[in-house]
Formats: structure tokens, sequence, C-alpha cells
């Protein structure tokens, strides 16, 4: 029995939907992209929101959102809200949200007023390449698909007689069906644009928007953004050689070798740096006793000659006294000189 009652309700709903004609119902029609927040406006609501009840259908579903202003749905608990002018929030929409928001006033148990519908529809865009698919050279097919209540509206006539469009658009708006790089095909009956290219290095960041008309108004718009994976860098490890000449070392595999070379390499630079400042020290005192044997040298020369300067002036001196005396002989004078020399040479020596 209830289920008639269900049944009759929406087709009195549908009915008044063809009767007051598209336009009448497109007040109450919302678009919005997956993973927005969205408010569903109520027309009929009361002062206090506490006799506010939303219920939401989809095809042959009917649940209850809020009642009298508390919320019951638990599925979609976290996700909905009650504004302040009874107003329906829901956070995050995702594609299965789409379809029929009714908004009624209750009070003491009898509904007051008429209900007040809205119309939500879910713009969606999905990709049928995987992340690690999406690469330069490589082609991509994305989809934009608009989901709606089926049991009152259809894409086709959507399309025809409301003027709905799904354009596909480059960052600076510039319609992508003009651009011989991308097939756009489109489905009436599932209301899907689909876009395929081939994917170029500078397409990486890059931004392609599907977006809604309706009426020539633009609705909404979702985004897809082209990203490719980084490719991980890792670090291949040098092949180690080992040589087995010891002038020229290589770096040893092992951690326990390579102490080895180091520590014998360290030790022959410091033998060999003993081993010249020894040579330096030796050198060194060898100039300095070279120096001081030359100074020691000259002097002694110095003090000779001036030694024999003073035994030669004073000899001659006697030797002139006795040369004055007109008594000696010449032969005596040589005898004399001779004489005088070999007591001066014996006197140095």
């Amino acid at each position: 029995m209830a289920d008639k009652r269900h049944m009759c309700l929406r087709g009195l709903i549908i009915l008044c939907a063809l009767l007051t004609g598209i336009s009448g119902v497109d007040d109450n029609q919302v678009f919005c992209s997956s993973g927005e927040d969205v408010r569903l406006s109520c027309n009929n609501a009361l002062s206090g929101c506490t006799s506010t009840t939303w219920n939401y259908s989809n095809h042959s579903e009917t649940v209850e959102l809020i009642a009298e202003g508390i919320k019951t749905d638990t599925e979609r608990h976290e996700r909905l809200s009650l504004g302040s002018d009874c107003s329906l929030n829901i956070k995050k929409v995702t594609k299965e949200d789409c379809g029929l928001y009714t908004c009624r006033q209750y009070v003491n148990k009898q509904q007051q007023g008429t209900d007040a519908h809205v119309y939500l529809h879910v713009l969606h865009v999905s990709s049928s390449s995987s992340q690690s698919e999406i690469r330069s050279g490589g082609s991509v097919t994305l989809s934009c698909q608009l989901y709606y209540n089926y049991d009152l509206f259809t894409c086709d006539s959507s399309v025809g007689s409301e003027g709905l469009e799904l354009i596909w658009v480059n960052q600076a708006g510039v319609n992508l069906q003009t651009d011989s790089r991308f097939q756009i095909s489109f489905s009436s009956e599932q209301c899907l644009s689909s876009l395929t290219t081939t994917l170029l290095n500078e397409d990486h960041n890059r931004e392609w928007r599907c977006q809604v008309k309706h009426r020539n108004q633009l609705k909404t718009s979702a985004t897809y953004t082209v990203k490719y994976q980084t490719p991980t860098e890792t670090k291949t490890p040098s092949p180690v050689t080992i040589s087995k000449s010891p002038a020229a070392p290589t770096q040893p595999a092992s951690v326990d070798s390579t102490l080895i070379p180091v520590s014998s390499s360290n030790s022959e630079k410091k033998s060999s740096q003993t081993t010249a400042a020894a040579s330096t020290k030796q050198v060194s005192l060898s100039v300095i006793w070279i120096a001081v044997a030359a100074a020691l040298a000259v002097l002694i020369t110095a003090v000779i000659l001036w030694v024999i300067r003073r035994k030669r002036a004073g000899v001659y001196s006697e030797f002139t006294d006795i040369t004055t005396d007109k008594s000696l002989k010449i032969s005596d004078l040589k005898y004399l000189e001779i004489g005088i020399s070999f007591s001066f040479i014996t006197e140095i020596c």
C-alpha cells in the first residue's frame, strides 16, 4: 500500500513538472561539480527549522535526510548540515548525490503547505588511463558526464529543448572542438562527452575544463590537470676496480681493506717528510760550519798578516840601526840579513 502511494506521489511530481514545463522547474535545478560543496534552498521553510524535513529520491529509492530539523541519515551524516534558513548543505558532493531533494514542513505531525523540490545535477570528469600511464607520447581519453535524475529529465530532451551543452575548453577558455589535435564525441543517451588526444611534453600541468551550459549560461565546470609521473632517481653504485700496482692504488670495496692503503700512504708521506726535514737540517748545519770555518780562516790569516807586519817593522828597525854602523862589512850585512829572516820564520812557526 505504501509503495502504491509512493508511486502515485512520484507520478504527480512528474506530471506537475511536465504541466508547468521545464522553465518552471529551472529555478529549482542546481548544477555542481563533484567534490564541491552545494547549498539547496528550501522555499517553504517556517521559522526555527524545527518543522523542516528533507527527503532524497533517485529512481526507486527515497531516503529521509532531515526530520524536524534533526539529521537522520547515517550514510551522509557527516556531510549534511541545516542552514539557518533551513537550506540543506552538502559537503564534497559525489556523483551519487544527484537526484531529487524535497523540503517539507510538518507542524504537529501535519504537513504544512506544498513541497519544495530541488533537482541536483552533478558533473564529473575522469580519465580512462591510470596515473602511471599518463606520459608524453601516450594517448589519453577524458570523460565528462553529467549525472541527473533520469525519472524527470532525459539528456536528449534537455539538449534539444533546453540548450544543454557539454563543452571542452583549454585554460584560455577556447573551445577544443576547433583544434584538430583533439577528438571529441558526445553521447546524449548518457549525457557524456569524451575527449581523446595524444599527450605532448608541454602538456604537463596543463588544464582542460569541461563546462556545462544551460540556455547559454555557464552552470558549472570540472577541470582535469595533466600530471606526468617524475621518474625516481636511483643512484647506481660505480664498479670497484682493484689495482695490483702499489703506485696507483684504487678505492677498495670493503671498509677493512680501505684502512690499509690509507695508513700506508700516510706513513710513507710522514717518512718522506721526516727524511726531507733531516736532509734540510744537515744541509743547514753544513752551510753553517763552512761559514764558520771560512770566517776563522779569514780571521787567522788577518792575524798572521798583522803579526808579520809587526815583526817586520821591528826587525827592519834593528837592521837599519845596524846598517848605519859603517864599521860593518858588506859580507857581515848579508849574514846578518839571513839570520834575521831565519829567526823571524822560527818565531812564526
